[in-house]
Protein backbone atom coordinates (compact mmCIF):
# COMPACT_ATOMS: atom_id res chain seq x y z
CA UNK A 1 0.00 0.00 0.00
CA UNK A 2 1.27 3.71 -1.22
CA UNK A 3 0.02 6.65 0.18
CA UNK A 4 0.75 9.89 -1.79
CA UNK A 5 2.08 12.78 0.19
CA UNK A 6 2.50 16.17 -0.55
CA UNK A 7 6.51 17.03 -0.98
CA UNK A 8 6.96 20.56 -1.55
CA UNK A 9 5.11 24.04 -1.03
CA UNK A 10 3.43 25.34 -4.42
CA UNK A 11 5.34 27.94 -4.30
CA UNK A 12 8.55 26.13 -4.40
CA UNK A 13 7.27 24.51 -7.52
CA UNK A 14 5.56 27.41 -9.11
CA UNK A 15 2.47 27.27 -8.41
CA UNK A 16 0.05 29.83 -7.52
CA UNK A 17 -1.45 28.69 -3.56
CA UNK A 18 -4.26 30.30 -4.25
CA UNK A 19 -5.55 29.64 -7.70
CA UNK A 20 -4.92 26.39 -6.10
CA UNK A 21 -7.07 27.32 -3.40
CA UNK A 22 -9.89 28.19 -5.79
CA UNK A 23 -9.60 24.90 -7.30
CA UNK A 24 -10.20 23.45 -4.24
CA UNK A 25 -12.99 25.55 -3.25
CA UNK A 26 -14.97 25.40 -6.44
CA UNK A 27 -14.70 21.05 -6.53
CA UNK A 28 -15.56 21.48 -2.49
CA UNK A 29 -18.55 23.43 -3.66
CA UNK A 30 -19.74 20.60 -5.77
CA UNK A 31 -19.14 18.26 -2.94
CA UNK A 32 -21.05 20.29 -0.29
CA UNK A 33 -24.46 21.36 -3.04
CA UNK A 34 -24.38 17.36 -3.83
CA UNK A 35 -23.21 16.95 -7.13
CA UNK A 36 -20.37 14.91 -6.22
CA UNK A 37 -19.74 12.71 -3.29
CA UNK A 38 -15.98 13.45 -2.61
CA UNK A 39 -12.78 13.97 -4.49
CA UNK A 40 -9.04 13.59 -4.88
CA UNK A 41 -6.71 16.24 -6.44
CA UNK A 42 -3.07 16.42 -6.69
CA UNK A 43 -0.14 18.58 -8.71
CA UNK A 44 2.87 17.59 -9.46
CA UNK A 45 5.67 19.03 -10.87
CA UNK A 46 9.55 18.52 -11.59
CA UNK A 47 8.67 15.27 -9.80
CA UNK A 48 7.63 16.19 -6.51
CA UNK A 49 3.61 16.32 -5.18
CA UNK A 50 3.02 20.33 -5.11
CA UNK A 51 -0.53 20.49 -4.04
CA UNK A 52 -2.66 17.20 -2.41
CA UNK A 53 -6.46 17.61 -1.57
CA UNK A 54 -8.87 15.49 -0.44
CA UNK A 55 -12.43 16.29 0.55
CA UNK A 56 -16.20 14.92 0.52
CA UNK A 57 -17.11 11.18 0.86
CA UNK A 58 -15.82 8.19 -0.49
CA UNK A 59 -18.93 6.31 1.08
CA UNK A 60 -21.43 8.91 1.87
CA UNK A 61 -23.81 6.42 3.68
CA UNK A 62 -21.21 5.45 5.62
CA UNK A 63 -19.49 8.74 6.48
CA UNK A 64 -16.18 7.10 5.09
CA UNK A 65 -14.24 10.41 3.74
CA UNK A 66 -12.18 10.26 1.05
CA UNK A 67 -8.29 9.81 2.30
CA UNK A 68 -4.76 9.71 0.06
CA UNK A 69 -5.28 5.88 -0.16
CA UNK A 70 -8.43 5.83 -1.27
CA UNK A 71 -9.42 3.17 -4.06
CA UNK A 72 -10.76 3.94 -7.08
CA UNK A 73 -12.43 2.41 -10.14
CA UNK A 74 -10.11 3.72 -13.13
CA UNK A 75 -12.26 2.65 -15.93
CA UNK A 76 -10.85 4.04 -19.09
CA UNK A 77 -7.75 5.50 -17.12
CA UNK A 78 -7.09 1.45 -17.73
CA UNK A 79 -6.34 1.94 -21.69
CA UNK A 80 -3.26 3.77 -21.25
CA UNK A 81 -1.82 1.08 -19.20
CA UNK A 82 -2.69 -1.66 -21.99
CA UNK A 83 -1.09 0.71 -24.17
CA UNK A 84 2.21 0.52 -22.04
CA UNK A 85 1.79 -3.15 -21.98
CA UNK A 86 1.43 -3.48 -25.93
CA UNK A 87 4.31 -1.35 -26.50
CA UNK A 88 6.72 -3.60 -24.25
CA UNK A 89 5.85 -6.23 -26.38
CA UNK A 90 6.54 -4.14 -29.28
CA UNK A 91 9.75 -3.50 -27.92
CA UNK A 92 10.81 -7.54 -27.23
CA UNK A 93 9.59 -8.25 -31.06
CA UNK A 94 6.63 -9.98 -30.23
CA UNK A 95 4.19 -7.60 -31.60
CA UNK A 96 4.32 -4.64 -34.43
CA UNK A 97 2.10 -1.81 -34.82
CA UNK A 98 1.59 -3.31 -38.91
CA UNK A 99 0.89 -6.52 -37.59
CA UNK A 100 -2.62 -8.01 -39.01
CA UNK A 101 -4.72 -8.30 -35.73
CA UNK A 102 -5.57 -11.90 -36.87
CA UNK A 103 -2.03 -12.83 -37.15
CA UNK A 104 -2.64 -13.21 -33.52
CA UNK A 105 -6.39 -13.53 -33.26
CA UNK A 106 -7.81 -15.60 -35.85
CA UNK A 107 -11.58 -14.36 -35.12
CA UNK A 108 -10.81 -10.84 -37.35
CA UNK A 109 -9.52 -12.88 -40.31
CA UNK A 110 -12.20 -11.55 -42.24
CA UNK A 111 -13.40 -8.19 -41.22
CA UNK A 112 -16.91 -6.73 -43.13
CA UNK A 113 -17.50 -3.06 -43.28
CA UNK A 114 -20.55 -1.43 -43.32
CA UNK A 115 -22.35 -0.18 -46.31
CA UNK A 116 -25.87 1.14 -45.73
CA UNK A 117 -29.43 -0.56 -43.75
CA UNK A 118 -30.28 -1.04 -40.43
CA UNK A 119 -30.70 -4.35 -38.22
CA UNK A 120 -31.16 -7.66 -40.13
CA UNK A 121 -30.91 -5.84 -43.18
CA UNK A 122 -27.10 -4.25 -42.64
CA UNK A 123 -25.50 -4.75 -46.08
CA UNK A 124 -21.47 -5.11 -45.43
CA UNK A 125 -18.17 -5.61 -47.79
CA UNK A 126 -15.38 -6.77 -47.20
CA UNK A 127 -12.71 -4.52 -45.49
CA UNK A 128 -10.08 -2.93 -48.55
CA UNK A 129 -7.16 -3.70 -46.08
CA UNK A 130 -6.45 -5.95 -42.94
CA UNK A 131 -7.53 -4.59 -39.17
CA UNK A 132 -3.99 -3.51 -37.39
CA UNK A 133 -2.91 -3.28 -34.17
CA UNK A 134 -1.89 0.24 -34.57
CA UNK A 135 -5.79 0.58 -35.23
CA UNK A 136 -6.47 -0.64 -32.19
CA UNK A 137 -3.94 1.83 -30.27
CA UNK A 138 -5.30 5.03 -32.10
CA UNK A 139 -9.08 3.88 -31.91
CA UNK A 140 -9.16 4.21 -36.10
CA UNK A 141 -9.97 0.43 -36.20
CA UNK A 142 -13.65 0.55 -36.78
CA UNK A 143 -14.87 -0.50 -34.07
CA UNK A 144 -17.33 1.01 -31.54
CA UNK A 145 -19.81 1.27 -28.20
CA UNK A 146 -23.12 0.32 -28.33
CA UNK A 147 -23.88 3.17 -26.24
CA UNK A 148 -23.63 6.01 -29.23
CA UNK A 149 -26.68 5.63 -30.70
CA UNK A 150 -25.29 7.44 -33.32
CA UNK A 151 -24.81 4.67 -36.31
CA UNK A 152 -26.47 1.47 -37.27
CA UNK A 153 -23.79 -0.79 -36.03
CA UNK A 154 -24.14 0.72 -32.73
CA UNK A 155 -27.45 -1.18 -32.93
CA UNK A 156 -26.13 -4.07 -33.48
CA UNK A 157 -24.11 -4.19 -30.74
CA UNK A 158 -26.64 -3.30 -28.76
CA UNK A 159 -28.57 -6.00 -30.32
CA UNK A 160 -25.01 -8.52 -29.53
CA UNK A 161 -25.61 -7.57 -25.65
CA UNK A 162 -22.85 -4.97 -25.95
CA UNK A 163 -24.65 -1.85 -24.66
CA UNK A 164 -22.16 -1.57 -21.79
CA UNK A 165 -19.07 -2.69 -24.39
CA UNK A 166 -19.34 -6.31 -22.73
CA UNK A 167 -21.25 -9.23 -23.34
CA UNK A 168 -22.82 -10.93 -19.85
CA UNK A 169 -20.59 -13.99 -19.13
CA UNK A 170 -18.29 -13.61 -21.04
CA UNK A 171 -14.48 -13.82 -20.78
CA UNK A 172 -11.66 -11.15 -22.69
CA UNK A 173 -11.78 -14.37 -25.32
CA UNK A 174 -15.22 -14.60 -25.74
CA UNK A 175 -15.88 -10.85 -25.79
CA UNK A 176 -13.29 -10.72 -29.01
CA UNK A 177 -15.26 -13.16 -30.63
CA UNK A 178 -18.09 -11.15 -30.46
CA UNK A 179 -16.52 -7.91 -31.69
CA UNK A 180 -14.90 -9.96 -34.43
CA UNK A 181 -18.37 -11.15 -35.62
CA UNK A 182 -19.79 -7.80 -36.23
CA UNK A 183 -19.13 -4.90 -38.91
CA UNK A 184 -16.61 -2.26 -38.71
CA UNK A 185 -18.79 1.36 -39.09
CA UNK A 186 -15.61 2.06 -41.44
CA UNK A 187 -12.51 0.92 -43.22
CA UNK A 188 -9.80 0.72 -40.95
CA UNK A 189 -7.62 3.72 -40.62
CA UNK A 190 -10.45 6.31 -42.15
CA UNK A 191 -11.74 7.53 -39.24
CA UNK A 192 -11.29 8.05 -35.27
CA UNK A 193 -14.12 6.12 -33.42
CA UNK A 194 -13.51 5.34 -29.76
CA UNK A 195 -14.14 2.27 -29.35
CA UNK A 196 -14.07 -1.47 -27.91
CA UNK A 197 -10.54 -1.75 -29.39
CA UNK A 198 -8.05 -1.62 -26.09
CA UNK A 199 -10.24 -4.78 -24.60
CA UNK A 200 -8.79 -6.60 -28.54
CA UNK A 201 -5.52 -5.01 -27.30
CA UNK A 202 -5.59 -6.44 -24.00
CA UNK A 203 -6.32 -10.14 -25.29
CA UNK A 204 -3.77 -9.38 -28.17
CA UNK A 205 -1.13 -9.14 -24.82
CA UNK A 206 -2.59 -12.06 -23.21
CA UNK A 207 -2.32 -14.36 -26.40
CA UNK A 208 1.20 -13.29 -27.56
CA UNK A 209 2.64 -12.75 -23.93
CA UNK A 210 0.77 -16.21 -22.88
CA UNK A 211 -0.22 -14.83 -19.73
CA UNK A 212 -3.77 -13.42 -18.66
CA UNK A 213 -3.67 -9.82 -18.57
CA UNK A 214 -3.96 -9.05 -14.69
CA UNK A 215 -0.82 -11.10 -14.44
CA UNK A 216 1.31 -9.08 -17.25
CA UNK A 217 0.16 -6.34 -15.30
CA UNK A 218 1.08 -6.90 -11.98
CA UNK A 219 4.67 -8.61 -13.11
CA UNK A 220 5.53 -6.53 -15.71
CA UNK A 221 4.53 -2.64 -14.67
CA UNK A 222 2.42 -2.73 -11.56
CA UNK A 223 5.64 -4.73 -9.78
CA UNK A 224 8.66 -2.69 -11.24
CA UNK A 225 6.69 0.59 -10.95
CA UNK A 226 5.66 0.37 -6.92
CA UNK A 227 2.15 0.04 -7.89
CA UNK A 228 0.88 -1.50 -4.87
CA UNK A 229 -2.45 -1.01 -4.69
CA UNK A 230 -3.54 -1.48 -8.76
CA UNK A 231 -5.32 -4.59 -9.92
CA UNK A 232 -8.32 -5.63 -11.20
CA UNK A 233 -9.97 -6.63 -8.08
CA UNK A 234 -9.30 -5.57 -4.41
CA UNK A 235 -8.52 -8.34 -1.16
CA UNK A 236 -10.04 -7.83 2.38
CA UNK A 237 -7.82 -5.42 3.02
CA UNK A 238 -8.21 -3.29 0.46
CA UNK A 239 -11.95 -3.66 0.14
CA UNK A 240 -13.06 -0.80 2.97
CA UNK A 241 -10.74 1.60 1.18
CA UNK A 242 -12.71 1.39 -2.39
CA UNK A 243 -14.95 4.29 -3.08
CA UNK A 244 -18.53 3.98 -3.62
CA UNK A 245 -19.73 4.58 -7.52
CA UNK A 246 -22.39 7.29 -7.84
CA UNK A 247 -24.59 8.51 -10.75
CA UNK A 248 -26.91 11.39 -10.88
CA UNK A 249 -30.13 10.98 -9.75
CA UNK A 250 -32.23 13.65 -11.87
CA UNK A 251 -33.09 15.83 -9.04
CA UNK A 252 -29.46 17.57 -9.04
CA UNK A 253 -28.31 15.77 -6.53
CA UNK A 254 -26.22 12.01 -6.79
CA UNK A 255 -27.04 8.32 -6.00
CA UNK A 256 -25.51 5.18 -5.50
CA UNK A 257 -25.45 2.95 -8.44
CA UNK A 258 -23.47 -0.36 -9.49
CA UNK A 259 -20.22 -0.43 -10.42
CA UNK A 260 -17.40 -2.86 -11.35
CA UNK A 261 -17.71 -5.03 -8.14
CA UNK A 262 -13.67 -6.33 -8.25
CA UNK A 263 -14.36 -8.38 -5.20
CA UNK A 264 -13.09 -11.20 -6.17
CA UNK A 265 -11.14 -11.75 -9.51
CA UNK A 266 -13.52 -10.94 -12.24
CA UNK A 267 -14.05 -13.20 -15.56
CA UNK A 268 -13.89 -10.61 -18.10
CA UNK A 269 -10.24 -8.77 -17.16
CA UNK A 270 -11.32 -5.81 -19.57
CA UNK A 271 -8.26 -3.84 -20.87
CA UNK A 272 -10.56 -0.87 -21.75
CA UNK A 273 -11.81 -0.01 -18.10
CA UNK A 274 -11.42 -2.98 -15.57
CA UNK A 275 -8.49 -1.48 -12.96
CA UNK A 276 -8.85 -0.33 -9.66
CA UNK A 277 -5.72 2.18 -8.09
CA UNK A 278 -5.21 4.30 -5.40
CA UNK A 279 -3.67 7.92 -6.25
CA UNK A 280 -0.14 6.60 -4.88
CA UNK A 281 -0.37 3.98 -7.82
CA UNK A 282 -1.41 6.39 -11.15
CA UNK A 283 0.75 9.11 -9.87
CA UNK A 284 3.87 6.46 -10.55
CA UNK A 285 2.29 5.49 -13.53
CA UNK A 286 2.26 9.31 -14.86
CA UNK A 287 5.54 9.66 -13.71
CA UNK A 288 6.88 6.80 -15.90
CA UNK A 289 5.23 8.85 -18.65
CA UNK A 290 6.80 11.78 -17.69
CA UNK A 291 10.09 10.47 -17.44
CA UNK A 292 9.88 9.45 -20.75
CA UNK A 293 9.80 5.37 -19.58
CA UNK A 294 11.67 5.52 -16.73
CA UNK A 295 10.94 5.62 -12.85
CA UNK A 296 13.56 4.99 -10.11
CA UNK A 297 16.54 3.24 -12.14
CA UNK A 298 13.44 1.08 -13.63
CA UNK A 299 13.13 1.05 -17.19
CA UNK A 300 9.86 -0.37 -19.14
CA UNK A 301 10.28 1.29 -22.72
CA UNK A 302 12.41 3.17 -24.79
CA UNK A 303 12.28 7.03 -24.28
CA UNK A 304 11.60 6.83 -28.13
CA UNK A 305 8.63 4.72 -27.80
CA UNK A 306 7.12 6.71 -24.81
CA UNK A 307 7.55 9.92 -27.73
CA UNK A 308 5.68 7.68 -30.21
CA UNK A 309 2.76 7.25 -27.76
CA UNK A 310 2.55 10.43 -26.53
CA UNK A 311 2.50 12.16 -30.09
CA UNK A 312 -0.83 12.81 -32.44
CA UNK A 313 -1.00 9.82 -34.85
CA UNK A 314 -3.88 10.70 -37.05
CA UNK A 315 -2.81 11.11 -40.38
CA UNK A 316 -2.34 14.78 -41.89
CA UNK A 317 -2.16 15.84 -38.04
CA UNK A 318 -5.75 16.45 -37.39
CA UNK A 319 -7.84 16.48 -34.36
CA UNK A 320 -10.69 14.29 -33.04
CA UNK A 321 -13.36 16.34 -34.16
CA UNK A 322 -12.22 16.38 -37.50
CA UNK A 323 -11.14 13.03 -37.82
CA UNK A 324 -13.57 11.25 -36.23
CA UNK A 325 -17.70 10.10 -36.70
CA UNK A 326 -19.93 12.42 -36.14
CA UNK A 327 -20.49 11.38 -32.63
CA UNK A 328 -17.26 12.92 -32.20
CA UNK A 329 -17.58 16.71 -33.74
CA UNK A 330 -18.22 18.08 -30.69
CA UNK A 331 -16.35 21.30 -29.35
CA UNK A 332 -14.00 19.76 -26.79
CA UNK A 333 -12.73 17.48 -29.10
CA UNK A 334 -11.37 20.55 -30.84
CA UNK A 335 -7.77 20.71 -30.55
CA UNK A 336 -7.11 17.43 -29.74
CA UNK A 337 -5.05 14.40 -31.77
CA UNK A 338 -4.58 10.75 -30.44
CA UNK A 339 -1.76 8.81 -29.92
CA UNK A 340 -1.29 5.42 -28.54
CA UNK A 341 -4.06 5.25 -25.87
CA UNK A 342 -3.71 8.73 -24.58
CA UNK A 343 -4.95 12.31 -26.42
CA UNK A 344 -2.30 14.81 -27.33
CA UNK A 345 -3.03 18.54 -27.87
CA UNK A 346 -2.00 19.69 -31.32
CA UNK A 347 -3.88 23.49 -30.97
CA UNK A 348 -4.29 25.13 -27.68
CA UNK A 349 -5.38 27.81 -29.25
CA UNK A 350 -8.47 26.13 -30.15
CA UNK A 351 -9.13 23.84 -27.12
CA UNK A 352 -12.34 23.96 -25.05
CA UNK A 353 -10.00 24.67 -22.00
CA UNK A 354 -6.45 26.14 -21.33
CA UNK A 355 -4.07 24.09 -22.09
CA UNK A 356 -0.31 23.56 -23.39
CA UNK A 357 0.85 22.28 -26.42
CA UNK A 358 1.86 18.28 -26.21
CA UNK A 359 -0.07 17.60 -23.02
CA UNK A 360 -1.64 14.65 -23.13
CA UNK A 361 -3.70 12.03 -20.69
CA UNK A 362 -6.79 10.51 -20.31
CA UNK A 363 -10.41 10.61 -18.84
CA UNK A 364 -12.60 7.48 -16.92
CA UNK A 365 -16.23 7.07 -17.26
CA UNK A 366 -16.45 8.13 -13.41
CA UNK A 367 -15.16 11.69 -13.68
CA UNK A 368 -11.47 10.56 -12.91
CA UNK A 369 -9.19 12.32 -15.50
CA UNK A 370 -5.29 12.78 -15.83
CA UNK A 371 -2.75 14.66 -17.91
CA UNK A 372 0.94 15.06 -17.93
CA UNK A 373 2.49 18.28 -19.44
CA UNK A 374 5.89 17.90 -20.74
CA UNK A 375 6.20 21.63 -21.12
CA UNK A 376 5.17 22.66 -17.66
CA UNK A 377 7.14 19.23 -16.28
CA UNK A 378 3.73 18.51 -14.74
CA UNK A 379 1.39 15.83 -13.91
CA UNK A 380 -2.30 16.17 -12.66
CA UNK A 381 -4.94 13.58 -11.49
CA UNK A 382 -8.17 14.44 -10.39
CA UNK A 383 -10.13 11.31 -8.78
CA UNK A 384 -13.80 10.47 -8.04
CA UNK A 385 -16.54 8.64 -8.42
CA UNK A 386 -19.53 9.83 -10.26
CA UNK A 387 -21.39 8.46 -13.86
CA UNK A 388 -22.67 10.98 -15.25
CA UNK A 389 -25.86 10.77 -17.32
CA UNK A 390 -24.72 13.33 -19.97
CA UNK A 391 -21.55 16.11 -20.41
CA UNK A 392 -20.59 17.16 -17.00
CA UNK A 393 -17.96 20.01 -15.92
CA UNK A 394 -15.06 18.02 -14.47
CA UNK A 395 -13.24 18.03 -17.20
CA UNK A 396 -13.01 21.08 -18.40
CA UNK A 397 -13.12 22.94 -15.15
CA UNK A 398 -10.07 21.44 -13.51
CA UNK A 399 -8.17 21.81 -16.53
CA UNK A 400 -8.79 25.89 -16.35
CA UNK A 401 -8.34 26.04 -12.76
CA UNK A 402 -4.85 24.19 -12.64
CA UNK A 403 -4.16 26.25 -16.03
CA UNK A 404 -4.70 29.27 -13.62
CA UNK A 405 -2.29 28.17 -10.77
CA UNK A 406 1.19 27.70 -13.21
CA UNK A 407 3.34 31.02 -12.79
CA UNK A 408 5.75 29.42 -15.03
Amino acid sequence: MGHLQQEVEPSEAGLDPKALARLDQHFADEVDEGRLPGFLVAVSRHGQVAHLTTYGHRDRAAGLPVTADTLWRMYSMTKPVTTVAALMLLEEGRLGLADPVARHLPAFADPQVYVEGTGAGVRTRPAGQPLLVRHLLTHTAGLTFGFYHSHPVDALYRAAGLESSVPAGADLEGACEVYARLPLQFEPGTRWNYSVATNVLGRLVEVVSGQRLDEFFAERIFGPLGMTDAGFCVDEEQSGRLAELYGEDGKGGITPVPGLPLHGRPRLLSGSGGMVAGAHDYHRFMEFLRRRGELDGTRLLAAGTVDTMTSNQLPGGVDIRTHGTPAHDEPGNAGLGFGLGVSVVTDPAITAYPTALGAFGWNGVASTTFWVDPLRDMTVQFLTQLRPTGSHTVFPEVRRLVHEAVLD
